[in-house]
């Protein structure tokens, strides 16, 4: 699933068009999924006044939820 390859590489801060090159994923598309992991508070962007450029990466609750994710693999 998209979702879940999007959310694993956000350990460090990422632009929506990186995400979206180095995943190999319509830039649409990653838009609607950063928009659904911030809707479930797990990721969080770090520059939030910017327009352009905007980095987003994993918060304290996602970082938790992917080791809990982790641990069942």
């Amino acid at each position: 699933e998209h979702r879940k390859r999007v959310f694993d590489v956000l350990n460090k801060p990422k632009t929506p068009t990186q995400l979206a090159k180095e995943l190999d994923i319509n830039l649409g598309y990653i838009s609607n999924i950063i928009i659904s992991l911030l809707d479930r508070k797990l990721i969080e962007c770090l520059n939030p006044d910017e327009k352009r450029h905007r980095l987003y990466r994993r918060n304290s609750k996602g970082e938790k939820l992917f080791g809990e994710m982790k641990d069942l693999n």
